[in-house]
């Protein structure tokens, strides 16, 4: 089986994989990772369901689902066409079936990961910041005074189109790109160690007789790449988090490596797991 069945089979099934922790692990993921007092998963699931009922599940959510489908198809389809491309580039014959090229899946996974930013960075901060306002910041070493940091204080953004106007208004065009720079070093190494694994294992588990990938085959190397992707991207984007939500009380970091600095700091290495 040639890598253009596997490219083509990529824009289509393994969308529904990369969804998966898209949206599920959304709303306590970002709220244990910047956020404080919860300890655990289920001590999070709890605290938000005891403060701000069933729609504190679901805070933030509106824009990441109304755009999920536009992101996927936009990123895959720059995956598969460019991997499609310069495998034909190599080849030299258009309409054959190209040899499959690591070096390509690199430069298109890579490239994918460039768009990933481009379009989830400013729908990635709008949903931080619409669930991290309910939320008690960091506190060590901000001098803040309890009130800005009470519960049931009027809320910062009324909902997504006003939390986009008031960054812009705020911050400029450039505060919808908060955090892009971690989001770089999450996405990019992040998509490269999910299509390229995924290419390799849903080819290596298809019969040669096949013409591609069967279901089975795709679930089994898009789990097994996901689980590579997002085991390795974890730490940044513990870092992504954090500097997307830093500025919905009051700024504390001042870049990536700051960020970095001063979670080492205050947790030690448990602050990437």
């Amino acid at each position: 089986m040639g890598s253009d069945q596997v490219s083509s089979d990529l824009q289509v099934q393994p969308v529904s994989l990369s969804a998966i922790p898209w949206i599920q692990s959304r709303f306590s993921q970002a709220r244990l990772q910047a956020g404080t007092g919860y300890g655990s998963t289920l001590g999070c699931i709890r605290t938000v369901y005891q403060r701000e009922s069933v729609s504190g599940f679901f805070k933030g959510m509106s824009f990441p689902l109304a755009s999920i489908a536009v992101y996927n198809s936009v990123v895959f389809g720059v995956f598969s066409n460019l991997q499609r491309f310069l495998s034909q580039h190599h080849c030299g014959e258009p309409e054959a079936g190209p040899e499959r090229h690591l070096s390509d899946l690199l430069l298109a996974s890579m490239a994918a990961g460039l768009v990933a930013v481009g379009l989830g960075g400013p729908v990635d901060l709008i949903k931080i910041r619409l669930q991290m306002q309910t939320q008690p910041c960091r506190e060590a070493n901000l001098g803040l005074k309890p009130r800005t940091l009470a519960f049931g204080a009027p809320p910062v953004y009324q909902g997504p189109v006003h939390c986009l106007s008031t960054i812009v208004r705020t911050e400029g065009l450039a505060g919808l790109y908060r955090g892009a720079s971690a989001m770089l070093l999450r996405d990019i190494p992040g998509y490269c160690l999910y299509f390229i694994p995924y290419v390799f294992l849903s080819e290596w588990i298809t019969p040669e007789a096949h013409a591609g990938p069967s279901p089975c085959a795709v679930w089994l190397a898009g789990g097994v790449a996901g689980a590579i992707s997002w085991g390795t991207a974890t730490p940044m984007d513990v870092v992504k988090s954090r500097l997307q939500a830093d500025g919905v009380h009051v700024t504390k970091y001042r870049g990536v490596l700051d960020c970095v600095a001063q979670s080492y700091q205050q947790e030690g290495l448990k602050v990437a797991s």
